[in-house]
């Protein structure tokens, strides 16, 4: 329920009410008709539309009788200018048309000019936090969640109009995206969170010790260059601070706990996501729990990113399970190429082994494994690969350990993290990037598929900095 109004304030709103009835007056008999005229068909479907488009210019015909009630940001003969803090100069109102939730929105504000730098400003659009593409705030932020969430800027203009009834072009939210993309990434690189610290409530191992998840990896996304000339591939790293439901073995009664994740994501080289993770970690209280497990595939520098960035004593460090797997499903359609059945078999045989078993006793079977006197190029090629990875990554697959202890060896934060927060929307049949475009998309990408509440308060400006953590332990 809305709170009462001071007196005065009451006072004003009744007034108001009284100049809205009779400016939004022709809309309401024009949805009252259209109500009416329904009785022979339905008031539904196409009805709703039609109503909806009604009501939404009787709200914009509402928010200018409103503007144009008072001075817009008028703060007297001068303010000072934001570009250079001297003097600027009141040059009278202006007028401006924004487009928002609404539609169209006229309205008139003071304006300021500067002589010593030669540029203006309008206090009221500084404060309302209108945007250089001339849009409210509550239609930049869903022309961003349109943007994010769809399968392309194109989509994603025909799913706005037609959820929200605002026509924008696909330039438009393509821009605007990106605009707050990169302002959500210069947010973070200052050292800024979103919305209040809290502490997670890490899920127990075995033994009943709180354990808290991290991870990292990379994913390639197609560039282009100006004009559209070929470029490069640029990788994009993908790293996220997690709390996964515990082993179903370890689970209480009851509904399965949800996970809770914060990502983060860019083109930045990966040592440079390190300050980025460890904010995001203090943030949920990640130092409060008692075992840190940290869940990477063989990419070169994750596990030493892991270490430098997390460096507790005890810190675990686990190979990515599905990952592992994958190298002995390679080998096994290699040994049986064209054999989908024997394939399948022998790579479950020897994914059963790594799991029961561990790193060290598979790859052991596998060098006494009785090969084939003549082996292809291809069986070759993959023995090699999988003597090399298991090789480099032994430390990290003692799996029947990791089982016993109740920690996760694999999941769909590791496995989908990649896909989720970049693949689905970088990576479109056809689609390049320029740099800036997918560095930004990739910030909101990670904002949008961490835990609800966080895509809130970045556009809610609840915005908290934290300083420089060299490293948590």
């Amino acid at each position: 329920m809305q709170e009462p109004l001071p007196a005065d304030q009451e006072v004003e709103a009744q007034q108001l009410a009284a100049l809205l009835s009779e400016a939004t007056r022709e809309d309401l008999l024009r949805l009252a008709r259209t109500l009416v005229a329904s009785r022979e068909t339905s008031p539904f479907g196409d009805t709703e539309f039609e109503a909806r488009d009604i009501l939404l210019r009787a709200a914009a015909r509402a928010y200018e009788r409103f503007l144009a009630q008072k001075k817009n940001g008028y703060e007297g003969a001068s303010v000072t200018c934001p570009h250079c803090r001297q003097a600027a100069a009141y040059h009278g109102d202006r007028a401006r048309a924004l487009v928002g939730l609404f539609g169209t929105l006229r309205y008139r504000r003071a304006y300021y000019y500067c002589r010593r730098c030669g540029r203006g400003c309008a206090p009221f659009d500084q404060r309302a936090g209108i945007t250089p593409r001339q849009l409210t705030p509550a239609l930049e932020q869903l022309a961003t969640l349109a943007g994010t969430a769809g399968d392309s800027f194109e989509r994603a203009a025909g799913l706005l109009e037609e959820m929200a009834g605002v026509r924008l072009s696909e330039a438009t939210v393509a821009r605007t995206t990106e605009d707050a993309g990169t302002r959500l990434a210069h947010l973070l690189g200052e050292g800024t969170t979103f919305g209040p610290a809290r502490e997670w409530g890490w899920h127990a191992d075995a033994r009943g010790r709180s354990v808290a998840y991290l991870t990292v990896d990379s994913t390639g996304t197609r560039q282009q260059g100006p004009g559209g000339a070929r470029a490069e591939g640029r990788m994009a790293y993908v790293a996220g601070v997690y709390n996964p439901p515990p082993l179903e073995w370890l689970r209480p009664p009851g509904p399965v706990p949800r996970l809770q994740a914060r990502y983060l994501s860019g083109l930045y080289p990966l040592a440079a996501l390190g300050p980025l993770v460890r904010r995001q970690a203090l943030q949920v209280g990640m130092e409060g729990a008692e075992l840190w497990v940290a869940l990477t595939d063989g990419g070169g520098g994750l596990e030493s990113f892991c270490r430098q960035n997390f460096n507790r004593p005890d810190l675990v460090l686990i190979l990515d399970f599905y990952h592992a797997a994958s190298y002995l499903g390679k080998l096994a359609r290699a040994l049986h190429p064209q054999q989908e059945g024997p394939a399948r078999a022998q790579a479950e045989q020897w994914c059963r082994l790594l799991k029961e078993e561990g790193g060290a006793a598979t790859l052991a079977v596998l060098r006494q494994w009785d090969w084939p006197a003549r082996q292809p190029a291809a069986l070759r090629e993959q023995r090699a690969a999988v003597e090399e990875y298991f090789g480099n990554n032994l430390h990290r697959m003692e799996y029947p350990e990791y089982l016993a202890e109740g920690w996760h060896t694999g999941s769909g934060v590791v496995e989908s993290a990649c896909k989720t927060v970049v693949g689905q929307r970088l990576k479109g049949a056809g689609m390049r990037w320029g740099t800036d475009g997918a560095h930004a998309l990739c910030h909101l990408r990670a904002l949008y598929r961490s835990e609800k509440g966080q895509w809130e308060a970045f556009w809610r400006r609840q915005l908290h900095n934290r300083p420089t953590v060299q490293q948590l332990n």
